[in-house]
C-alpha cells in the first residue's frame, strides 16, 4: 500500500508539471498614457505567445517589437517608443512597453467618384468623421472607406469601376497625412429580361407579375434581392435561385435567370390552444397552394372551442401585383354562445373580398358580404338576412413581426346595409382599433390600446343580429371582468349586446431577463347604448410575459375596481401589436 502511495504521488507531481510547462507564455502590453484601443490592437497583432520558455522570448522580442510597431502605426502612432523585457516565472511573461507618442494627423482628404456614378444621388460616399482634416490617422478607416466605395459600385451595377487614385502620404516627422480616393465608377450596367426555367407549372404571365422591376431598369442588388423575396412569399416554390451575374451580360445587359423548384400543392395543419376567453380550443386548416397555371389557391380552416364553433371556405385569384392583390370568395358557419349563453348566434355569410396593398403601405380590403343570422337574445329570438358593403383599412409599422420593441397598427372599418336591398334593415356598423409600442433603455416598454366599435340602426333593439352588437370584457377587452360580461340586460337581466363600445388599455412591462418579462397595467372600457357619459368599467393587475417563437405569451391576474369580486386570471398569447 505505501509503494502504490508513493508510486501515485510521483504520477500526480509529473502531471502537475507537465501542466505547468504546458501552459502559455504571458504577454503584458502596458501603454501609457492608458490607451485602450491602442492596447487591444497590440495584442490583436501579437497574439498567443505559445509555449514559449524565457529563453525563446528572448529571441522572440525582436519580432515582437516589430508587430507592436505595425500595430501602433495602424492607429496613426508613428513616433512610438517601444521596449520589451522577458520576466522568468512559471510561465514566462514578456512585457511590451509603449509610449504612444503624438499621432499623425490628417491633412488634406480628396474623396471623390467620377463617370456616371457621380450623378447617381443613391450612391453615397463615405462620410465618416474619423477621415476628416485634423482627425487622427487610422488605417482601418482608410481601407474602409475605400470598401465602401467599392461596395456601392457592386451593388448598384458599375461593374467597370477602379481607381484612378488610391494614396495615403504619410510624413511622420511633420505629423500628417494626405489622403486622395478618386474612383472612375465606368458604364452602369442594366438589368434585361427575366428568365424562369425548372420546376413551374405557372403561366409565364403570373410568373413576369411577380418581378418588381422591368427589363432595362439600372441595375441594383436590392432589385435581385426583391425578386428572390417575392418568388419565396408566393407560397408556391420550395427552393428560388435568382442568377444575375455581370460576367455573362453583352453590352453591359446583364440577362436573369430564375430557377424554381415548386412546393408540394397541398398542406394540413392542426393545432391546440388556450385562453381564459373561450378556455381549450383546436384549430384545423388545410390548403392546395395552387390549384392551375394562373395561380389560385383554395382552402378551408375550422376552429372549435366551448362557446364557439367555425368553419370557413375560401378561393383566391391573383390579381395584379399577384403578391399583395387578390380576390377571394369566402363563405363560412360560425355557431357562438355569448355573454355566458344570454344570447346565441347561428351565422352563415358568403362573399367577395377584394385584398389589395396600396402605395402608402396601407392595406385594403372591399367587400360585400351577405349574411343570414339565426339568434337568440335572452328570451327573444329572430331572423336576420343583410348584403353588407363594406371596406377596411389597416397599416403596421414595427421593427419586428413577432416581439417589437417599437410600432403602431392601426384599423379602421365599416359597412352598411339597406332595407329592401337584399336586407331586411337599415344598418351602419365601424370599428377603430389603434395600438402602439415603445422601449425605452431597453427594457421599458409601454404599451397603449384603444378601441371604439358602433352600430346604428332605427330598429336596433329588434332587427339588430348578435353579431353586430358588441360586448366588452375579456383578455383583448377589459381584463379583471369576464368575457363578453360587460353589456347592456333586457328585463330578465339577459346581456344582450350594445350599440356601442369602447376600451382602452396602458401598460408598462419591465425586462428581468431576455425572455421573461413583468407587467403591471390599468383597462377601462365598456359597451352602452348611448354616448351621452357612459359609465366606464376598470380594473389594475399585474402579469408575466415569456416570448416565445410565436409570440408573447401572458399570464395576468387582474382586479375589477367597480365590482364586487377578486383577482380574475386572464392567460393569452400573440404578437404585441
Amino acid at each position: 500500500m505505501r509503494v502504490i502511495s508513493t508510486l501515485g504521488a510521483g504520477c500526480a507531481l509529473l502531471l502537475f508539471s507537465s501542466v505547468l510547462l504546458a501552459e502559455n507564455a504571458r504577454l503584458v502590453v502596458s501603454v501609457k498614457p492608458a490607451n485602450n484601443a491602442l492596447k487591444s490592437n497590440v495584442e490583436g497583432y501579437i497574439g498567443s505567445l505559445g509555449e514559449r520558455d524565457a529563453e525563446a522570448l528572448q529571441r522572440f522580442r525582436r519580432v515582437v517589437e516589430s508587430q507592436a510597431e505595425k500595430a501602433a502605426q495602424a492607429l496613426g502612432y508613428y513616433q512610438a517608443q517601444i521596449t520589451t523585457d522577458v520576466v522568468e516565472q512559471t510561465p514566462p511573461r514578456l512585457n511590451v512597453n509603449i509610449v504612444p507618442g503624438e499621432p499623425v494627423r490628417i491633412g488634406s482628404v480628396t474623396v471623390r467618384v467620377d463617370g456616371p456614378a457621380a450623378e447617381l444621388r443613391a450612391f453615397r460616399l463615405p462620410k465618416d468623421a474619423e477621415l476628416k482634416q485634423g482627425a487622427r490617422l487610422n488605417h482601418g478607416r482608410y481601407e474602409a472607406a475605400k470598401r465602401h466605395i467599392q461596395n456601392q459600385a457592386s451593388r448598384y451595377g458599375f461593374f467597370h469601376g477602379r481607381f484612378t487614385q488610391q494614396r495615403l502620404s504619410i510624413n511622420p516627422q511633420a505629423g500628417l497625412a494626405d489622403i486622395e480616393l478618386v474612383y472612375d465608377s465606368g458604364p452602369r450596367y442594366i438589368l434585361g429580361n427575366v428568365s424562369f426555367e425548372g420546376d413551374m407549372p405557372f403561366d409565364d404571365d403570373l410568373l413576369q407579375r411577380m418581378v418588381p422591376f422591368s427589363a432595362d431598369t439600372p441595375y441594383d442588388s436590392e432589385r435581385i434581392a426583391e425578386l428572390y423575396q417575392a418568388l419565396r412569399s408566393s407560397g408556391y416554390f420550395e427552393s428560388v435561385r435568382v442568377d444575375a451575374s455581370p460576367t455573362v451580360a453583352e453590352q453591359q445587359v446583364i440577362p436573369v435567370k430564375v430557377h424554381l423548384q415548386t412546393r408540394l400543392p397541398r398542406t394540413m395543419g392542426l393545432g391546440l390552444g388556450f385562453s381564459t376567453d373561450v378556455g381549450p380550443r383546436g384549430r384545423a386548416n388545410w390548403e392546395r397552394h395552387w390549384a392551375n397555371p394562373q395561380g389560385h389557391s383554395y382552402g378551408a380552416e375550422m376552429e372549435i372551442s366551448a362557446p364557439r364553433q367555425n368553419v370557413g371556405l375560401w378561393y383566391d385569384v391573383p390579381l395584379d401585383p399577384p403578391l399583395t392583390d387578390k380576390l377571394r370568395i369566402a363563405g363560412g358557419y360560425q355557431y357562438e354562445e355569448l355573454a355566458n349563453t344570454d344570447s346565441l348566434s347561428r351565422l352563415l355569410t358568403v362573399g367577395p373580398e377584394w385584398h389589395s396593398k396600396l402605395d402608402s403601405g396601407w392595406q385594403r380590403v372591399i367587400s360585400l358580404k351577405w349574411q343570414r343570422e339565426e339568434y337568440r337574445l335572452g328570451d327573444d329570438s329572430g331572423l336576420s338576412t343583410l348584403l353588407m358593403p363594406g371596406i377596411s383599412y389597416s397599416y403596421l409599422r414595427s421593427d419586428n413581426r413577432v416581439d417589437p420593441n417599437y410600432g403602431y397598427r392601426l384599423e379602421f372599418s365599416g359597412s352598411v346595409a339597406k332595407e329592401g336591398l337584399l336586407a331586411d334593415s337599415d344598418v351602419i356598423h365601424g370599428n377603430v382599433l389603434l395600438k402602439g409600442l415603445t422601449t425605452l433603455w431597453q427594457n421599458h416598454r409601454f404599451l397603449g390600446r384603444a378601441q371604439f366599435g358602433g352600430t346604428e340602426s332605427k330598429g336596433f333593439n329588434s332587427s339588430v343580429p348578435p353579431s353586430l352588437r358588441f360586448f366588452a370584457g375579456g383578455d383583448q377587452s377589459v381584463r379583471g371582468y369576464d368575457y363578453q360580461s360587460l353589456s347592456p340586460e333586457n328585463n330578465q337581466g339577459d346581456k344582450i349586446g350594445a350599440r356601442y363600445m369602447f376600451a382602452a388599455s396602458a401598460e408598462y412591462q419591465y425586462s428581468v431577463a431576455e425572455k421573461w418579462r413583468v407587467a403591471t397595467f390599468y383597462d377601462a372600457g365598456n359597451a352602452f347604448n348611448s354616448l351621452d357619459f357612459p359609465t366606464l368599467k376598470s380594473a389594475v393587475g399585474i402579469g408575466m410575459r415569456w416570448v416565445s417563437p410565436v409570440g408573447p405569451l401572458r399570464l395576468d391576474l387582474a382586479h375589477p375596481l367597480d365590482e364586487e369580486g377578486g383577482v380574475r386570471l386572464h392567460f393569452s398569447m400573440g404578437p404585441e401589436l
